[in-house]
Formats: structure tokens, sequence, C-alpha cells
């Protein structure tokens, strides 16, 4: 097991790049760049970070020279031949050859393409253009390096002892969550945990501690990388990405109203089993299901990642019902901002009533909340979205007004388009 605290103490850049592979992504974003590769390979985007939580002056605390270091490595990574050989030959959710050879020998050529970066007051504007299978993958290694710039930035004046402590107490507090965690019977739960994670080791460390601690309940991982690495599940399905591009495409409202569903129906072609989950939050989880084609009842699931999560389980197994499904045979995955105690009261309400798993994330893999002077270890909001498609502005609106985003004229079309009427504001903790 490595010494977290020593190698930080220690640190050399050239032994812990942050982003040390292609594949220390998140398993979604594999997926969803093959079938965004084979429907809309002409399409171009821009990726922009956007932080919610603009308390955090990440240009005061992260050093802009090595910022773009760390940008630059990226870079210059591709994959390895072990990497390759994972993904052609790995069995995923039970199905060979998940990648196809056209893809793989794309990928295996890809180094990601330039990005531009701008200081802006306090903030750092950091954006990302180019065609859609391409920028895409900018996403999770571009928030992997921001999230621990920033840890690093905190950590560079510990001492050696208070670097041990600091990481003695972060690890007992995993430890007794997952303590509390292993007393829930038939629990499901894998790590979500990459995008916002304190680090890499810690990341590493994290899901080493949940294969020991909670062994069949730990499902696996969402980060690829630590998948191969450790031997366990890699696990991801869609993102609002997805919709979100498909609707900035759509040229009239009928088109926008039908692109969501769209997206879907490109993926049913592409997967089946336990890969066809619905997320129907992004532009309102009733709405969408109300106004859902039939096929998409007999999914394997839905992902909640916004708003009320109890709510949303309530209205997922009731559209269940009304389609004639039996929710006992559906699964709803919880992922929108856990922790164990919101885990705990989930799985009490509906394990009985449908298949219930948790994907856990930044409070798995970044608690360091009240850890040090000023509670400056403290995760915070930040993330990476498509902005435009085709030089058309991209919306989101989801279950919680509060993570909505794109332009307001594009808002108020959008809330007209998919029949969201009034929202209940919920805090953006993570």
């Amino acid at each position: 097991m490595v010494d977290i605290a020593t190698r930080v103490y220690n640190h050399k850049w050239k032994i812990d790049p942050i982003v040390r592979s292609l594949i220390d992504t998140d398993f979604y974003k594999l997926l969803m760049c093959q079938s965004v590769f084979r429907n809309k390979p002409q399409t171009d985007v821009t990726f922009s970070l956007i932080n919610r939580s603009n308390h955090v002056p990440l240009a005061q605390l992260i050093d802009e020279g090595e910022l773009r270091e760390q940008l630059d490595h990226i870079r210059s990574l591709g994959l390895s031949r072990g990497e390759s050989t994972w993904l052609r030959g790995n069995t995923f959710y039970g199905k060979r050859q998940m990648f196809r050879s056209d893809f793989m020998e794309w990928f295996e050529d890809l180094r990601l393409p330039a990005y531009h970066l701008e200081r802006k007051g306090d903030q750092y504007e950091l954006t990302f253009e180019g065609k859609w299978h391409e920028v895409m993958l900018w996403e999770i290694p571009a928030l992997a390096v921001l999230m621990e710039l920033r840890s690093r930035a905190v950590l560079n004046g510990m001492r050696r002892f208070e670097l041990q402590v600091l990481y003695a107490r972060a690890m007992t507090r995993v430890w007794e969550k997952i303590e509390k965690l292993r007393q829930i019977d038939g629990l499901g739960i894998a790590d979500f945990g990459t995008r916002r994670r304190h680090s890499f080791l810690w990341q590493d460390w994290c899901v080493q501690a949940m294969i020991e601690g909670l062994g069949e309940s730990f499902t696996g991982t969402s980060n690829c990388l630590i998948a191969m690495r450790r031997e366990v599940e890699a696990i991801g399905t869609n993102a609002h990405e997805l919709p979100m591009v498909y609707s900035a495409l759509a040229s009239t409202d009928a088109e926008l109203a039908q692109a969501p569903y769209d997206v879907l129906s490109d993926w049913h072609e592409e997967h089946d089993g336990n890969l066809r989950i619905i997320l129907p939050d992004t532009y309102g989880t009733k709405g969408f299901l109300d106004h859902a084609p039939d096929w998409l009842a007999g999914w394997t699931g839905i992902r909640i990642d916004s708003g009320d999560p109890a709510a949303a389980a309530e209205i997922a197994i009731d559209w269940w019902k009304s389609r004639g499904e039996d929710p006992q045979e559906k699964r709803i995955i919880f992922s929108d901002g856990l922790d164990v105690e919101k885990i705990q009261e989930l799985h009490a309400q509906f394990a009985t009533r449908t298949n219930v798993s948790f994907g856990w994330g930044t409070l798995l893999t970044n608690d360091f909340r009240g850890l040090v002077p000023g509670d400056s270890l403290a995760p915070f909001s930040l993330v990476c979205k498509a902005i435009s498609a085709n030089g058309h502005p991209t919306v989101k609106l989801s279950d919680n007004p509060e993570k909505a985003m794109g332009p307001p004229d594009q808002i108020t079309r959008y809330k007209r388009v998919f029949g969201v009427g009034a929202q209940k504001a919920i805090e953006v903790i993570v």
C-alpha cells in the first residue's frame, strides 16, 4: 500500500503526474465517446470549466505555469499496449468486445487536442474546442487536475508529521463510513469519485478500502485505470452531455422536444442489458418520463442525479407501474451528492420496492472537511460542461434549478418546450 503522506511530502512531479493515463477517466466517457464517434463524428463542440463554488479562488491558489505543465503532460499521453488490450479484450457488463475495432484503432492513435487557458480575475477560463469525440475526453482529466492542484496548494506548506496525521484522520473517516455501510443488508455501491477527487493516490486508496471493507457489496469503480489495476468492474453508462449536445443541434421546437429520446434511440442500438440506464433529469424527470416512448420503459433502470432523490425515485416507480412494468424488476441508481446517512436513508426507503444501488462520489474520494485550519481542503463544486455545439449554446435544466446552465433566453425556451414549471432549489454542495 502506498504511503500517501510520504509521497506528498517528497513530491516529485515525474513520479506523480496528476493524470497518468488516458484511461484515468470515467468509464461512461469512453462509452459515450464510442457512441459519438459512430453517430455524430462531424459535430464541433466547446467544453468549458465552470466553478460553481466561486468563493474558491482557483487562480490565486494554483500557479498558471504548473497548471499548463499538467495539461501539457495530458496531451502527451497515449494508450499503452496493456490498456488497449484491456479495453479490447475485457468483459464489461457481461459483454465481450464492448469497444468496436474501428473505435479502438482511432483511440489508440489519439492525442488530446489543444486547450485554451486564460486567467480571469480569481478564476481560470479553461476551454476545449474541436470534434466532439476528441474534446469530450478532456472533461474528466481537466477536473482532476484542477481539484488536485488545489489540494497540493493547501498541502504544500505542511510538514511530514502534519501530513501523516492528516491522512490518518482522513483514512479513519473513510473506514468509519465503510463500517456503517457494511451494516446495510443487500447494499450495492460503486466509486463514482474520479472527477472531484482529492488526488489519484487517494482515490486508489479509497477503492482498496472499499474492496476490503465491503466485499461483494462493492460493485466497482467508474475509474477505468483503477478498475484495470485493482481488477474490479468498470462502472458507468451515459451522462447529461449527450442530450445537451443533441438538443443544441435541434432546429425547431419539435426537434428539440424529440432530441433527448433520439439520444437513447442511438444508445439502444449500441447497448443492451445493464447499460440501458435512463438519465432523465437533463430537462426535468417528470416531463421526460411522461412523454417517453413505450420502449424506454423496458430499459433496465434509471439514474437519479439531481433534485430530491426520494421524490425522483417515486416518480420513476409510478412511471414503471403506469407502463405495465414491475418496479421490483428495475434498478434505481442514486448518484447525487451522496454520503453515508443519505445512502442509509434511501436504501431503507426503496430497497424493498425496487433494486437500489449507489454511485458514491466526492464525499468518498474528497471528504477532508474540517481536517485543516480554515477548512481549505473541503470539497467544492467544479464542473466541465459542453457549452456549445456547432455554434449553438447548450442548455441543462436539471431537477434542481441551482444546477441549470445556459443563456437565460434559451433556458426560458427549454422550460417552455419541456413543460418545466416551478422547481425547488437545493443547495449544491459538490
